[in-house]
């Protein structure tokens, strides 16, 4: 099972509605939302999931964004998420200091250990999973694949790391076009784990806003002949200003179809599709567009993948 974390922007809350509306995530991927506020755009991606029976997991405490610290005991983020925890949404929570009050407010809502997802990244709150999961473990547990939380999770753990490789500036992709992404989806059932995550090709950086770039950039996740999975960033040419952002996005499509030209038709979903056409038509769909498009394309591919779909 593949949980790709993200922390509810608008053009990853629309990438998802339009996955889970398209019907393109498959049996075996599960996003993780965890919410920077309450807006139309996150209201209806949770609909979506709901109506098309989509598993979806939400985070109920959320560390970061507006709905962050409402409260030392979680109680109002947990308030605020409630109405949205129904069919196939998963009530997910944070491990931290207000775990336990979190816990208490789902659990009046008969909402047990067992029917949850959990995510650890501090140490030391270790001992406060033990305490509130240790007898009746959630559902599914994110944490590190480090020794200390394997040695003390063992039940329903699944690997989560950050595989993005955020460079400071676009143009920096340059200096390493084509790397390696993860092969977590081919070990992870044999280590001992009942499914894996990342946080796409978004990384685990939080900002607030953005800024015109010199460079434009397309992270396209593909599938190497050994089935690891490797990113390619496509990067514009003219990078010495911010102007002309088009032209850009155009420089950097032409090498993406290319590349796709060059035998890589097995990487084929639908947002690639769209990224492909823009090179046809040089049409620029903005910068969260081309986020959305990718994220998209991640998810659909490695969805194929885990439900035996994807062409050799």
């Amino acid at each position: 099972m593949y949980f790709p974390y993200f922390r509810g922007r608008q053009y990853e809350l629309l990438a998802l509605r339009e996955l889970a509306h398209g019907g393109l995530l498959g049996s075996h991927v599960i996003p993780v939302v965890e919410p920077l506020k309450i807006t139309s755009t996150f209201s209806s991606a949770i609909k979506m999931f709901v109506d098309k029976n989509q598993p979806i997991a939400l985070i109920v405490n959320p560390a970061v964004g507006d709905l962050a610290g409402s409260a030392a005991d979680g109680s109002l983020a947990v308030g605020t998420m409630l109405p949205f925890i129904s069919g196939s949404v998963i009530p997910s929570v944070i491990i931290g200091k207000d775990t336990t009050g979190v816990m208490s407010a789902l659990n009046a809502k008969n909402m047990s250990s067992s029917g949850i997802l959990a995510f650890i990244d501090n140490r030391d709150y270790i001992d406060t999973y033990q305490e509130i999961f240790g007898v009746n473990p959630p559902k599914f547990i994110l944490l590190p694949d480090e020794r200390l939380f394997r040695r003390a999770i063992i039940a329903n753990k699944v690997m989560f790391e950050d595989k993005f490789k955020k460079q400071d500036k676009n143009a920096d992709y340059i200096k390493q076009e084509d790397e390696f992404f993860s092969d977590d989806h081919l070990y992870f059932s044999e280590e001992g784990f009942a499914g894996f995550g990342d946080y796409s090709v978004i990384g685990d950086e939080y900002i607030e806003g953005g800024f015109a770039p010199r460079a434009v950039a397309i992270h396209i996740v593909y599938f190497a002949d050994d089935n690891s999975l490797r990113v390619y960033h496509f990067v514009s040419d003219s990078n010495s200003n911010t102007e002309d952002t088009a032209g850009k996005y155009y420089e950097a499509i032409i090498k993406l179809k290319k590349w796709y030209d060059a035998r890589q038709s097995r990487q084929l979903t639908g947002a690639l599709s769209i990224l492909l056409s823009h090179a046809e038509s040089g049409y620029y769909p903005g910068l969260p567009t081309i986020k959305k498009l990718s994220i998209m394309h991640h998810l659909e591919l490695l969805g194929k993948y885990l439900d035996g779909g994807l062409d050799k």
